[in-house]
């Protein structure tokens, strides 16, 4: 059974992590970055391996079509994976390309999150707090906007940075949360 004191402690360590990893990730974005698209990269093998058992073992009950367009979608995530992992084992030049197109990949989902959540909060203007939904569409289309603007050099540090800032903000919350247990 976990104690109020073991639960902080464990909360201190993680916050502890989280703010050095966060650090690190700002420190070296473009390495961080590397990380994060090899993860993306193994979490489409793994989509596209588990995809593809799913949907054979499931596949009398599918009917063909469904079937084959999910093994379509489950082989891209394989060949995606596939790809990305073989280019970031290539040296640094052909890393660079998984990396600046994950960042892109970004740059449009936040310009369309961002669209998004401006017409959601403007079309919910009765409700007390809309104001953070625009202000949440306004900061993530600005982001959005500014990724997709970015060179081939700050394309590769984007998602280190992101990284780097997530994770101080987790350090921050976990810090103070476990500043918050007595003992």
């Amino acid at each position: 059974m976990a104690t109020a004191s073991n639960l902080r402690a464990f909360t201190l360590f993680e916050g502890v992590l989280m703010l050095v990893l966060g650090v690190l990730a700002l420190v070296f974005p473009v390495l961080a970055s590397v990380w994060a698209t090899a993860v993306v990269a193994v979490v489409f093998l793994v989509g596209g391996i588990v995809g593809w058992v799913n949907n054979l073992m499931r596949a009398r009950l599918l009917g063909r079509w469904l079937v084959f367009w999910r093994l379509v979608v489950s082989t891209l995530f394989l060949v995606a994976g596939f790809s990305m992992i073989q280019s970031l084992g290539s040296g640094a030049g052909a890393a660079a390309m998984p990396v600046a197109s994950l960042a892109l990949a970004i740059g449009v989902v936040f310009v369309v999150e961002g669209v998004v959540a401006l017409g959601v909060s403007l079309t919910h203007r009765q409700i007390r707090g809309w104001a953070w939904g625009l202000l949440n569409g306004v900061v993530t289309l600005v982001l959005g906007v500014v990724i997709l603007g970015m060179g081939q050099a700050g394309l590769l540090s984007v998602i280190g940075i992101l990284v780097g800032v997530s994770f101080l903000f987790s350090a921050l919350d976990l810090l103070s949360f476990s500043a918050s247990f007595h003992d």
